[in-house]
């Protein structure tokens, strides 16, 4: 058994109702897919085919999912773990507005801005575990990283470049041997 099919297992014993389902096969997700588009003037062309979406125990992934190796779909799998875990803390409701709403849909979206950092993290944590600290250390990662907190995939929620790379420069301090 590899590395992604311990954790589905872990996965469905924590939710009961886990699902990964495709984004391209879902009416509601075309819909949030147009509605990025209009509200990013098209700078956000790329949510049905470049991006995961966790609601709740479902996971939307893009059509590409089953190509992808075991070890990539672990990552993606880690970090939104991190978001079924929020769902589960500040339920649906408190996610859609805390994540959507405070304190801005877009530009300053601290919130959505704190639960991006947490799941990235895992990301971070889950890279090291699968290639190394070197790896994450590479600036095409980083940058990478960056860009989903400064650029239109997550409507800008989080421009402070400095304060960002202040935080990945953590994540690598706390996977760094001691």
């Amino acid at each position: 058994m590899d590395v992604y099919d311990r954790l589905l297992v872990e996965l469905n014993a924590e939710f009961p109702g886990f699902r990964v389902i495709e984004k391209a096969d879902n009416r509601f997700q075309k819909l949030i897919h147009n509605l990025l588009k209009v509200v990013t003037l098209g700078k956000m062309s790329n949510y049905i085919d470049g991006y995961f979406t966790t609601l709740g125990q479902r996971i939307y992934v893009p059509p590409s999912w089953h190509t992808r190796s075991a070890e990539d779909r672990y990552i993606v799998m880690c970090h939104e773990r991190v978001h079924m875990r929020q769902f589960r803390k500040f339920t649906w409701p408190g996610m859609a507005i805390l994540y959507l709403l405070v304190p801005l849909p877009m530009g300053l979206s601290y919130f959505r801005a704190r639960f991006e950092q947490e799941a990235y993290a895992e990301t971070i944590r889950a890279s090291v575990e699968i290639y190394d600290l070197d790896h994450v250390k590479t600036k095409c990662f980083r940058d990478h990283i960056l860009r989903q907190f400064s650029g239109a995939s997550y409507g800008w929620m989080w421009p402070f470049k400095k304060s960002m790379n202040l935080w990945y420069e953590a994540q690598i301090q706390l996977h760094s041997p001691q």
